[in-house]
């Protein structure tokens, strides 16, 4: 070979590896359906242990202080996806039939003009997928939801809460049947492959994936020998073993990403949409009071892992940022360089230096929950696990308190992580405040069903 062919390769080779540097990472979202942070080993004592998803932890940064925007599914959705409280989109329970959304004073999906991370990638070269529970509208009696891509996503396999399930997990209009050809306890499994697959066929191009398993929310089927034995569906025996298959699972995605290359560019997030129910006394909320469906700490307060090899350090844990579901929107922005759609008054900010672990971060605005506002809400069958229907948080401050000022209630959560302690009697003028300002958000900023 010539001098020139040698320095036209050696160029050549520079190039790929600067493309290589700056090529815009992968985004994968797994987001858990139901999982309390009590149900992982890295989190906790151990009551189930979790390797893979331990091995996840060690690779990148855990979370201490990581909230959902609502204690139960189609809310917490929504503030993901959108970076705004679900309130300010008019979702605020699980999306269910029109009639049950009526009385929850809710709309019955998703305004597809809704800002999402989805669209804002998609605008800035990615390719992007959605795969798992969708939950954000359709299904059921539900008929006129927008589709999928309508909300930024190029391609999409979903459940039966959705406006177009994939006919191979729906054999009925529920969770699961023993009609499906992908059973029950090998959704996760079918979830990855999708994903993996995915992944494979667009190697070229920077991919975001919403991958959202669901059979971590009851009932657990772990396999065909509990398929008559209702009774123990929601027990603690098949829990754990659903919990051990789940674990399996996303150490075969962490392992097919090393097998396709990808490894090294991908940013992982895993979290969970809420909170745990049922709790089997408090162990899957790590002692947390409340549940799902309630926004005590136990309903709210979520796992939260991120890895990017050689981007983010691993074996990291920050205790002292807090951050919200709602702020993931403008941070994945920020460290992609996307933009966020304009015109809107966004929740969440932009806390991409504490998810790089370049430091800690402190939200400037204040967290809002609103879960439970009137009797056809589900709650937490013991009356000490049901909060308020409103809740803010501001540094170490959480108060919930109801719209019409009632059960008004003061924690310190740095003190106090298990809300034992109402204080709101001895700080009343910080409580008074902080439950005002709740109080004038949910009247002034919520989306009421009807309203375009």
């Amino acid at each position: 070979m010539n001098k020139t062919a040698l320095l036209l390769t050696a160029c050549a080779g520079m190039a790929n590896m600067a493309a290589a540097q700056t090529q815009k990472p992968n985004i994968v979202i797994i987001y858990t359906d139901d999982m309390g942070i009590g149900d992982l080993s890295c989190y906790n004592s151990g009551w189930v242990m979790t390797p893979n998803i331990d091995r996840l932890a060690s690779q990148g940064l855990k979370f201490n202080h990581y909230y959902t925007s609502s204690p139960v599914s189609s809310p917490s959705r929504v503030g993901l996806t959108t970076g705004m409280f679900p309130t300010e989109w008019g979702i605020n329970t699980f999306l269910n039939n029109r009639k049950y959304n009526a009385n929850c004073e809710q709309c019955d999906y998703l305004d597809s003009s809704a800002p999402t991370i989805a669209k804002s990638l998609k605008a800035a070269g990615y390719s992007t997928a959605h795969i798992g529970k969708w939950h954000m509208g359709g299904g059921r009696d539900v008929d006129d939801a927008p589709q999928i891509p309508k909300y930024g996503f190029d391609e999409y396999l979903s459940t039966y809460e959705s406006p177009d399930p994939d006919k191979l997990i729906t054999a009925s209009n529920w969770i699961w049947s023993e009609n499906d050809s992908i059973k029950r306890w090998e959704r996760t499994g079918y979830f990855i492959d999708k994903t993996l697959d995915y992944l494979s066929r667009h190697k070229g191009k920077p991919c975001f994936v919403n991958l959202w398993p669901d059979d971590m929310h009851d009932p657990w089927v772990p396999s065909a020998d509990y398929y008559n034995k209702k009774e123990l569906w929601s027990t603690e025996v098949p829990f754990r073993q659903v919990l051990e298959e789940y674990d399996r699972q996303i150490g075969r995605f962490m392992d097919g990403l090393e097998k396709l290359g990808l490894a090294e560019n991908t940013i992982v997030i895993f979290t969970s949409d809420n909170g745990a129910y049922p709790t089997f006394n408090q162990v899957r909320s790590n002692g947390h009071r409340g549940s799902k469906n309630s926004i005590y700490e136990g309903g709210v307060n979520m796992p939260f892992i991120i890895v990017w090899p050689n981007k983010i350090k691993a074996g990291g844990v920050d205790d002292e940022s807090v951050i919200n579901a709602v702020d993931i929107y403008p941070s994945l922005c920020a460290i992609t360089g996307a933009k966020q759609i304009a015109g809107f008054n966004y929740s969440g900010e932009d806390m991409s230096k504490a998810l790089l672990g370049i430091k800690h971060q402190a939200r400037q605005k204040d967290m809002m929950w609103d879960f439970g506002r009137n009797r056809y809400f589900n709650r937490p069958a013991q009356v000490h696990q049901q909060s308020p229907h409103l809740g803010i948080r501001r540094g170490d401050w959480k108060v919930l308190v109801n719209g019409d000022g009632t059960n008004l209630e003061l924690f310190n959560i740095k003190e106090d992580p298990n809300e034992t302690t109402n204080i709101a009697d001895r700080h009343p003028e910080l409580a008074s405040e902080m439950s005002k300002k709740v109080i004038n958000w949910y009247y002034t900023k919520r989306k009421v069903r009807g309203e375009n």
